[in-house]
């Protein structure tokens, strides 16, 4: 029995985000949206919800549906909230007070250790506070959740753990997710909704097999589109010689006969229907200005040290050369960070850095998790001309491919939204004209189709890169080399998978 139905839904912005919309959610459902950045997947959990109206179509839900909605964001009015406060803060207030257990029980399902249940939500990192408002929503026990983006700020280990957490629910609590982490539809959803303008394809696949499917199901639709228009032509041309021939023998028959023609070609022409082709949120491209130099960085047994001076680990003698694609593999605190850190000060300054050699020709093109290489108060225009040096015609040309609309590029950085930041740090990399990239987590803010792009501009240019990332579709398309801290060591490891094994089964 269906909770949720939707009937010919569809909602319009400045232009159609989804249209057309039938779907259902049933027990057992664990759904996945998938759709590019700023194209409709917030905006339709919202109607589910009934927090927005949308502008054509029904949606029927069963009488008093509890629906449990995780947002993005955390609200200001939470963050001088323990942890305990805020979960408690969910429950109805008739429950408040004698089934304040139901709070623990929740936070226990969800392994949060004691000491955090304590701590305010303003002093807790973005993966925690992710946990929060996901034990807030089930705290209240609704009939359906709604998660949007619940991987965004989880490390590999909380991943694995929501992984557990969710796929241990009740089946007859369906699960809708909002999502641009392809590993994790994988793991948890057997029906994919890709979000369209037009037609919206649902496939009783999980993500991966899903998208082969709609692949399969573009390229037939563009197949026979291509077949169509060919036909269309055809009889076009027909009947423009029998329309000559008409003309000069005066046949009324073969002046019907072009008629009949063109009108047919004109059936067909308009019930032809191209493969849905997805608008880039912007072009992402990279470069390599390439070196003659084999080895790029050369890691003397380097210490990897906190602030303090305490040992993290020790490299070994390591070396960084061409074409190395290197992943770093590690749980939270164990010196990743610190590692890239090492080696952007090693290049950016050499001298200050003893035990790490660097090839004078080694270029870098760095970025961060928090894309700390662009400053809120800037505007991309100023950014882009004024450090690269490239006019402003010709910024502005270059930020518009990149997802910066002209109404865009002389706001601040910090107007801009997550997508649009990640694609003008790409192009920012790209301008820098690299040819070694040291990058954390960059696939942070990034659609699939964005992922996929920086996939591709990575393998394309063969460029050299040493990277830390909580993406395992991300790790697994680019690595070549795997460097696995632990235990105070640096080892070289064959594959990922291991590791992704041991963090999934400490938290099962």
């Amino acid at each position: 029995m269906a909770l949720i139905s939707l009937k010919s839904l569809g909602v319009t912005m400045s232009a159609p985000l989804f249209s057309n919309l039938d779907l259902t959610i049933a027990a057992g459902d664990r759904l996945g949206i998938v759709a590019a950045n700023g194209r409709g997947k917030s905006t339709l959990l919202k109607c589910l919800t009934g927090e927005m109206e949308p502008t054509s179509g029904d949606i029927t839900r069963s009488r008093g549906l509890r629906i449990g909605h995780v947002e993005q964001s955390i609200p200001d009015a939470l963050l001088d909230y323990s942890f305990h406060q805020a979960v408690a803060d969910a429950l109805p207030a008739v429950q408040a007070e004698s089934e304040l257990w139901r709070v623990d029980v929740v936070l226990d399902s969800l392994d949060v250790p004691e000491p955090m249940r304590q701590r305010p939500m303003r002093a807790l990192s973005g993966g925690w506070q992710r946990l929060a408002l996901i034990a807030r929503v089930w705290v209240a026990d609704p009939d359906v959740l709604l998660l949007d983006e619940p991987t965004n700020h989880l490390d590999l280990a909380k991943i694995s753990q929501l992984e557990t957490w969710l796929n241990a629910l009740p089946r007859e609590v369906p699960v809708v997710i909002a999502s641009h982490d392809r590993a994790f539809l994988d793991a948890i959803t057997n029906r994919t909704l890709f979000l369209r303008p037009e037609q919206s394809p649902v496939f009783s696949l999980p993500y991966s097999r899903a998208r082969d499917a709609l692949d399969d199901v573009d390229a037939s639709t563009e197949r026979k589109f291509q077949r169509d228009i060919k036909v269309a032509q055809q009889l076009r041309r027909q009947a423009a010689k029998l329309n000559n021939i008409g003309i000069n023998s005066g046949s009324d028959l073969l002046t019907v006969k072009t008629k009949q023609l063109n009108q047919r070609a004109e059936r067909l022409e308009e019930a032809a229907a191209p493969a849905h082709r997805e608008k880039s949120a912007g072009v992402i491209r990279l470069a390599n200005r390439g070196t003659h130099a084999k080895v790029l960085i050369t890691l003397e047994d380097a210490a990897i040290e906190t602030p303090d001076g305490t040992l993290l680990f020790r490299t070994g003698k390591r070396h960084i050369c061409q074409g190395d694609r290197i992943v770093l593999l590690g749980r939270n605190g164990v010196g990743k960070s610190r590692f890239v850190t090492l080696i952007r000060n090693a290049i950016a300054e050499p001298e200050t850095v003893q035990s790490v050699k660097v090839t004078p020709s080694t270029v870098l093109g760095y970025s961060d998790q928090a894309l700390s290489g662009m400053s809120a108060n800037d505007t991309p225009l100023a950014m882009v001309s004024r450090k690269y040096d490239v006019g402003e015609q010709r910024a502005r040309s270059l930020l518009a491919g990149a997802g910066v609309a002209v109404d865009m590029q002389e706001r601040r950085i910090g107007m801009l939204s997550g997508g649009q930041k990640a694609r003008l740090m790409m192009l920012a990399l790209r301008l820098a004209n690299p040819n070694f990239y040291l990058l954390d987590e960059p696939t942070n803010h990034l659609d699939i189709d964005g992922q996929e792009a920086l996939e591709a501009e990575l393998l394309a240019h063969q460029a050299s890169c040493v990277l830390a990332s909580h993406d395992r579709s991300f790790i697994r398309a680019i690595g070549n080399r795997f460097w696995q801290i632990e235990k105070r060591r640096l080892t070289e490891v064959d594959s990922p998978e291991d590791f992704f094994r041991s963090v999934a089964e400490t938290v099962s």
